[in-house]
């Protein structure tokens, strides 16, 4: 499976990017892309028929995708302004995530993880305009991630991993049960 994977912060140290990398190298079998938005500029709704060159990248990088990861960090109990953002960016001109399925996961260094911005990830991710399909079984919240993501960049808790893996099997069946609800919707309107 094709996932493209969007780290939602512009930090330069960054466990949700760390955490989406540990993802592309644990799961090698699907072709996980790991977006980099630290280059995308603010929204400027003025910028109509000029999308910035690294928006048209993403863009064209969520398209070809079957499916998407969005990790969200958390700040002031909210998602960051760089992937609110980049949303705005992929909701105004063009709409690679309309009718994919996305899973929302999220790494911090504080006890409720990233709960919080998740819950509004996924309001914003179903508003008109955007219209993902967001998978609704199981969250990945990981709290504590400075003690759990080692300076390599791996995961060192086996019961994180297990849970993990638990996440990306069940989200990859529900990634392809929606892709073939897309697809028979639209060859119904042909």
């Amino acid at each position: 499976m094709k996932i493209a994977a969007i780290a939602g912060s512009n930090a330069n140290h960054s466990y949700n990017r760390m955490l989406l990398e540990f993802i592309a190298r644990h799961f090698s079998d699907d072709d996980i892309d790991v977006i980099d938005i630290r280059q995308v500029p603010m929204f400027n709704e003025n910028c109509k028929g000029k999308i910035p060159e690294v928006v048209a990248d993403i863009d064209r990088r969520v398209s070809s995708a079957d499916a998407v990861i969005i990790a969200s960090p958390e700040y002031n109990h909210s998602v960051t302004s760089a992937l609110k953002c980049v949303i705005e960016w992929l909701s105004y001109e063009v709409h690679p995530l309309e009718n994919k399925p996305v899973m929302i996961i999220g790494a911090s260094t504080h006890d409720q993880g990233s709960s919080r911005s998740q819950v509004q990830l996924r309001d914003i991710l179903i508003s008109p305009g955007v219209n993902a399909y967001i998978f609704q079984n199981e969250e990945f919240f990981m709290s504590d991630a400075a003690h759990i993501i080692d300076k390599d960049g791996d995961i060192t808790n086996e019961t994180t991993i297990h849970f993990l893996e638990k996440c990306m099997r069940e989200f990859k069946h529900y990634a392809k049960a929606i892709n073939r609800m897309v697809a028979e919707k639209k060859e119904a309107k042909k």
